[in-house]
């Protein structure tokens, strides 16, 4: 492959592709980092709405935190919990024996046992 062929305008194309995945990857690496802290600065603006008694410093990060093994448990009890929430089955089958019209498909006249061979 020779690279001399290749228009600049290939080039300007290919390194702005470039450029804009990584600066969307940058950005979505930014909202995921502060998506957590935001949310904590929420719940504890709150909380300290409701109880005006409370000190910030017993609103500590690791009492508002949920772990991953705790996060996982509650989504595998949801699932088991929906899951089950489906129709009851009377568990009978029934098979209906419908007369068929007349199919050419079916027919065995069509069939080949009725090809002329030559003799």
């Amino acid at each position: 492959m020779n690279l001399l062929i290749v228009d600049s305008m290939t080039w300007t194309i290919t390194v702005l592709g470039w450029f804009i995945v990584f600066v969307a990857l940058v950005f979505l690496i930014g909202v995921f980092l502060t998506l957590p802290k935001v949310l904590n600065w929420n719940l504890r603006r709150i909380l300290r709405k409701k109880n005006k008694d409370v000190a910030v410093e017993e609103l500590a990060d690791d009492k508002l935190v949920i772990t991953g093994e705790t996060n996982a448990a509650i989504a595998m009890a949801l699932h088991l919990y929906f899951n089950e929430l489906h129709d009851e089955e009377s568990n009978v089958i029934t098979i209906k024996q419908v007369r068929k019209r007349y199919s050419p498909w079916s027919s065995k006249v069509y069939s080949f046992n009725n090809v002329n061979f030559p003799r």
